[in-house]
């Protein structure tokens, strides 16, 4: 049944996404992100291995139950070819409309997932019916990690998971645990590790200019998360130092 789903699931979508557009406004174009003069602003998208990775666990969940119909069908044709007959247009509904609506789903989830950056802050847009859109400052991030299960290894695909202060899951009224809100994730990407990099020199970068500190003199920080002593640093201690001294002696 996957390939009548999969034709059936392309002509259909197109319909469909031109309808969820206009009936929902969900936006078509890639988020915008503030920038300065000159600061360019990098916009994509999961790889189209991750639509096949969603594809795959989609194919998994619902081959069984395709199979267990075309047997059954199978089954009662060779019992009863007459009411075989009867109920083949229906059996074969139940088997490959679920199938085409999980499709155009899949296909709708994929094509509302957009990832913006600067060089200051992430935007990360999803969503169909709730359009979710997190905006996280790079100076906020206190982790970046690639994380990588073995189907997505297959696909060769990763996630990006950018967590800052507190990122704590969230709770619900009923005590179950939900995403975070301290967490954003650049989900089904090919080239994770970029991705990361990119990520971590930018929250090097804005520890030092976040303040405007540089213009003051102080020193970047020389490695990731690691704390940063310039001598305009240890300058301003020993003036404190010393006021206090002052301030004890009198």
């Amino acid at each position: 049944m996957s390939g009548v789903a999969d034709i059936a699931g392309r002509w259909m979508y197109r319909g469909v996404w031109s309808a969820v557009v206009s009936l929902l406004r969900v936006p078509e174009e890639p988020p915008a992100l503030p920038a300065r003069p000159g600061e360019s602003v990098e916009r994509f998208r999961p790889s189209p291995d991750y639509l096949r990775y969603l594809k795959f666990w989609f194919w998994i969940g619902l081959l069984p139950m395709d199979i267990a119909i075309g047997a059954g069908w199978l089954a009662l044709l060779r019992a009863d070819p007459g009411w075989a007959a009867a109920l083949a247009a229906p059996a074969f509904a139940i088997a490959v409309l679920p199938d085409v609506l999980v499709y155009i789903g899949l296909h709708l989830r994929y094509d509302t997932t957009w990832y913006a950056m600067t060089p200051r802050s992430l935007r990360i847009r999803r969503g169909i019916l709730v359009l979710e859109e997190m905006t996280i400052t790079f100076e906020n991030v206190q982790e970046v990690t690639v994380r990588q299960g073995p189907v997505q290894r297959w696909f060769g695909i990763a996630d990006v998971v950018v967590r800052t202060a507190g990122a704590a899951p969230r709770i619900g009224p009923h005590g179950e645990r939900g995403r975070s809100m301290n967490q954003g994730v650049i989900g089904g990407v090919a080239d994770a590790g970029r991705v990361r990099d990119v990520i971590m020199h930018r929250v090097r970068a804005s520890r030092s200019a976040g303040l405007g500190d540089e213009r003051a003199g102080f020193a970047p920080a020389p490695s990731w998360g690691g704390p940063s002593w310039s001598p305009a640093h240890v300058a301003a201690l020993r003036e404190i130092r010393d006021s206090i001294r002052a301030a004890t002696v009198r």
